[in-house]
């Protein structure tokens, strides 16, 4: 009898079954079997296994449900080489008590009323902006901050504030933003002017 496979190997299947196609969340998890924590399996591909799957942040074109996989190179991806001893230190440290929403471990959870609150490690800066795993650098999150179901994150800036810190910033700074722009509007790169 053969191994039944896993969600994630399903969605990854799925996935590269359908390169260069708009995926929408339901037939995502459809093809994972059903399974609840479809969302953490995308994820995972994406952050741990360097599958380069867009979503509508990476890309205007996207509307929030839909997901693009655009090729099978993947990128360098960031370990999850968190000690046991790290993360009870973390989580002692915290109270148990998600740093973001306030949720405590085994409390009801109010996105899913057959489930309690479960905490995880987040990073404080994030590893793709050169974070690392020591425990100044970790604090623990609830499953549902750290999935993005919950709006605790700080307010978004007004157009004016936005625009002054971009100003403030160095000039490689300023250069990736407009190149992360020229990315997710999809629009031509403007060129040097030479003097």
């Amino acid at each position: 009898m053969a191994a039944k496979k896993g969600s994630k190997k399903l969605i990854l299947e799925y996935f590269l079954a359908n390169i260069g196609k708009v995926l929408e969340s339901r037939d995502i998890q459809q093809a994972s079997g059903g399974a609840s924590e479809w969302a953490r399996r995308v994820r995972e591909l994406r952050n741990e296994d360097g599958y380069q799957i867009l979503t509508f942040k990476d890309r205007s074109v996207l509307k929030p449900n839909q997901y693009l996989l655009e090729t099978t190179k993947r990128l360098p991806a960031f370990a999850r080489d968190i000690s046991k001893e790290t993360r009870a230190r973390v989580l002692e440290r915290n109270g148990f008590t998600c740093q973001m929403c306030g949720a405590a471990a085994g409390d009801p959870d109010i996105f899913n009323s057959n489930r309690t609150v479960r905490l995880t490690m987040g990073h404080i800066l994030d590893k793709s902006k050169g974070g690392d795993d020591s425990p100044s650098n970790l604090r623990a999150v609830c499953a549902n901050c750290n999935e993005g179901l919950q709006n605790t994150s700080l307010p978004k800036p007004d157009r004016i504030h936005l625009l002054s810190q971009i100003r403030r910033a160095t000039i490689q700074d300023q250069e990736a933003v407009l190149e992360w722009l020229v990315q997710k509007f999809d629009l031509e790169t403007p060129q040097k002017k030479t003097k």
